[in-house]
């Protein structure tokens, strides 16, 4: 067996700063309502004529993610791309980047786990670089929410949490004395699938159909979200998996040097980061600048963490990710 380690990181944004003021010039909202409810202050929304998309963004930051890695598109085996937001039904987007980079003909695959699916992705990525099937890996996770939200009264307890974005990072085989990932750990619980949910347009509920059948106020194609219900089921996952990957790498949360947590909501992470007893030093936090990117959100944390020197070799990273279908997971990691 070999060790999977990350090699390179990059993050990109959209430059379009959208306030929650710039918001509650759209709907029934202010700046306190929504610090107080997310601690969210500003988010980057994709701004038409931009050049952006979903696959875009992610080609942006894999390009800073490889060039930090010392590596070059031709040097990659496997693209894992993870977003809820693809720029098509079909085809995926890890193609699309693969075409964008000018790869060789390699593998790509996307990964379809909503909050949690960097966290999948990296577990994939690291089975297969375990494996000695590959050596080098790109994941990337990437959203374009912004172009899919109800940015209205009706629909302002979810559409002003969301932003634009994405991450990426470069896995690499490594020797064991490297550090690298020591362990992935994932779950589901399809029952509560619905309870943070996009209904359509789907194969079963084609936009053309949808609005002739609902009345304007009640449109199923915008997202839908159980908020008190995700609070509750999130601060109790993140805890589990955390001590999950912990405990089976015989440690505890003294270890912790960074605690990743996907940027859901500044007001689990400061619940979970509270359970844990770790310091503000310990947990990175930049929900407040971009809002929930989703599947962008952990690669973008971790990028900035690492930039800002937060993140040293021989520490202990910890990744902790919860959200839709329900899925949720951690990655232990020794930088």
């Amino acid at each position: 067996m070999y060790t999977s380690k990350i090699a390179g990181l990059g993050a990109y944004v959209p430059e379009n700063i959208v306030t929650n003021d710039d918001l509650s010039k759209m709907m029934d909202t202010n700046d306190a309502w929504i610090q107080e409810r997310t601690g969210i202050k500003e988010r980057r929304h994709i701004k038409k004529g931009d050049g952006n998309s979903t696959a875009k963004m992610g080609v942006k930051a894999a390009k800073i993610a490889l060039e930090r890695a010392g590596l070059t598109p031709k040097d990659i085996d496997l693209i894992v791309f993870a977003t809820l937001s693809p720029d098509y039904y079909f085809p995926g987007c890890g193609v699309q980047v693969q075409e964008m980079l000018d790869m060789r003909t390699i593998p790509a695959l996307d990964v379809r786990n909503q909050c949690s699916g960097f966290v999948y992705a990296i577990s994939t990525a690291d089975q297969f670089i375990k494996t000695g099937m590959y050596k080098n890996v790109l994941v990337i996770g990437s959203e374009n929410h912004s172009g899919g939200l109800d940015m209205t009264t009706r629909s302002r307890n979810v559409s002003v949490i969301f932003g634009d974005g994405a991450g990426a990072a470069v896995l690499t085989k490594a020797a064991n004395d490297e550090g690298g990932i020591l362990s992935t750990h994932l779950h589901s619980e399809g029952e509560h699938a619905m309870e943070l949910s996009l209904e359509g347009p789907s194969t079963e509920r084609w936009v053309p159909e949808i609005i002739a059948e609902n009345p304007q106020e009640n449109i199923p194609y915008y997202p839908y979200m159980n908020g008190q219900f995700v609070f509750k089921n999130a601060v109790v996952r993140f805890a589990e998996v955390i001590n999950e990957g912990l405990e089976a790498n015989g440690l505890t949360a003294k270890d912790i040097n960074m605690l990743i947590p996907h940027q859901a909501n500044l007001r689990i992470s400061q619940f979970v980061q509270k359970q844990f007893r770790l310091s503000d030093d310990q947990v990175y936090n930049n929900i407040q600048k971009y809002g929930n990117t989703t599947a962008a959100s952990i690669p973008i944390a971790l990028t900035e963490a690492w930039e800002e020197g937060k993140i040293n070799k021989g520490d202990l990273v910890v990744l902790a990710a919860f959200g839709s279908g329900f899925t949720w997971g951690s990655a232990i990691i020794r930088w």
